[in-house]
Formats: C-alpha cells, structure tokens, sequence
C-alpha cells in the first residue's frame, strides 16, 4: 500500500495522517485506537515510531549560547519517607538546559554531581554564554572552567529572583513535562526517556502547528516500524 511517510505500510495515507493528527493533539493511545478503529498495538508501534524520531531529532539541537538557565529535576517514584537531600530514592534525575526566549534541551543523568553536570554544560553550552543556575554545589567551578559569565539565586535562602538572574524558565518546563507525564499513570523506565523528550519536542514548538510539523518530519525521512 503506498504511504510516502512509511516505508511497507500497512494502512492507507489517509489513516496514517488521522493518526499524526490524534498524536499531534496529544491523544493517549487508547483513545486514538478507537477513533481510528485501529488495535492497541498498531497505535503503540506507530507512537513509539513518532517518539523515536522525536528523540532522535531533539539529539540534533547545536550548542546553546546566550542567557542560559540550567537544572536538575525528579521524576517518577515518591519521596522515600525519612530519606532526605536532593531529590529522592528511585527518581529518575533529569538535567536540563534553556535558552531563554529559545528551546529547552534534556538529558537523564546519573546523579548531579559536580563532574556529571560541568560535562553536560561543556558539551551543549557555548563557552560565552551566561549560566544561570541556583545555589547547588554541583554548579561550582564553572567560572574555573571557563564559564566566567556564572550568576546564581539561593532557593535555600528563599532568593529566587535577583535582577536577571533566576530560573523560572527552566522551572516552567519541569511543572509543564510533569503534569503532561501524569497521564500516562506511570511510564516504564525503558521508555521514559522518549516520553521526556516528547515533552521536549511540545514545548520547544508550542503554539505551532505540530500536525504539518510531523507530516513534514515524516514526509522527509519515511518511517520504518520495526
């Protein structure tokens, strides 16, 4: 059947398009499969497919440069009662970068150490660019390493603006991904990075037309569901 937005497929253009709409308006599987009149699985190997491609396209953002906001933040299992420090056990530690008035980059890290963050920043943030963050050691000595443009606010000292300097730009991504997350009432851990850099995706695009954005992705690069 010809659809030259998937190699092989299996169902018309006409079906494939209905379903990159129903995605597009971040309908849940479910629910797109009943629209559709399509199973479950054929929806769930068309997301992953869609959440694929995201991914790797999020990957692709050059360095950022300009007032750049960065932090760390948690998802997935509750606080442990009675463990204390930032974050908590079984969370899913997440680092991101914003570029204010631009795009927010993400990436699952393993802790927020000192180390783990400076290659992180090194990697994805142009050396003239200024940093903000907030008080959290792990954001230490990145004057020494070249970042002489560094300005913090003290969330532990109840400061969280002073003059240009804050982080609410990164902060509104991680309520927005959040309360997007929750929806999916729990996301397995092998797939959570394609869910984080789906919220990525919506909000580095919002109040774009994400339905001719996917059309144009896929119509450049066909899909091959596996």
């Amino acid at each position: 059947m010809k659809n030259k937005y998937v190699y092989r497929s299996r169902i018309s253009e006409a079906k494939f398009r209905e379903i990159v709409k129903l995605f597009s308006l971040d309908l849940e599987a479910d629910q797109t499969a009943k629209i559709t009149g399509l199973s479950r699985n054929t929806i769930n190997k068309y997301y992953k497919a869609f959440r694929e491609r995201i991914a790797a396209i999020c990957e692709l953002n050059s360095p950022l440069t300009g007032e750049i906001e960065v932090d760390e933040s948690y998802f997935g299992a509750r606080r442990v009662k009675g463990k204390r420090g930032r974050g908590a056990y079984g969370k899913t530690i997440v680092f991101g970068l914003l570029k204010r008035k631009g795009k927010v980059y993400t990436e699952i890290v393993p802790d927020v150490k000192a180390v783990t963050l400076q290659a992180l920043i090194r990697g994805r943030v142009d050396i003239d660019s200024v940093i903000h963050s907030d008080g959290w050691r792990g954001y230490d000595g990145l004057v020494d390493i070249g970042y002489d443009k560094h300005f913090r606010v003290h969330h532990g000292k109840n400061e969280f603006v002073r003059g240009k300097s804050h982080i609410n730009g990164i902060e509104s991504f991680w309520s927005y991904a959040k309360i997007r997350l929750v929806k999916f009432r729990g996301i397995d851990k092998k797939n959570f990075n394609l869910h984080l850099k789906e919220c990525e995706f919506r909000f580095n695009h919002r109040g774009e037309d994400l339905y001719k954005i996917f059309l144009e992705i896929f119509r450049k690069e066909p899909l091959k569901l596996s």
